[in-house]
């Protein structure tokens, strides 16, 4: 039974992944365009505040780059590491656990692990593998 539904879902496993990989660069550039501009929502860092301005510079980047496909691994990598590094620095010293109201770090982590998806070369497009 297994199988049969494996066999019927693998034609669609490219097109999923592709819809997840640019709804999450989208989503991820949306989170560097509030910290840089202030749009969709929110208020902008100050230019050059840290470590504000520069998360949303970075995501604002990787984001677009994990959204159009273009060195998805290496951008992949940097924003998973940037995640952890606001989580360690942000969220963890209020509390323990993510779940906590006090430490608010689910994002941060879904992010940091999400993009570990496309961290693997193996991940590129078939087209640019022949």
């Amino acid at each position: 039974m297994i199988q049969n539904l494996q066999t019927r879902l693998n034609p669609h496993a490219p097109a999923v992944l592709s819809l997840f990989r640019i709804v999450f660069g989208l989503m991820f550039t949306l989170n560097g365009t509030t910290k840089l501009f202030g749009w969709p929502v929110g208020n902008p860092a100050a230019v050059g505040d840290w470590p504000f301005w520069w998360a949303g510079l970075v995501e604002l980047v990787t984001g677009l780059l994990i959204m159009v496909g273009l060195f998805t691994p290496i951008a992949a990598l940097v924003a998973s590491g940037e995640m952890a590094v606001a989580y360690f620095w942000l969220h963890q010293p209020n509390a323990l656990w993510p779940i906590d109201p006090e430490n608010g770090g689910e994002f941060a982590i879904l992010y940091c692990f999400g993009s570990c998806c496309w961290c693997s070369p193996d991940r590129a497009p078939s087209h640019w593998t022949r």
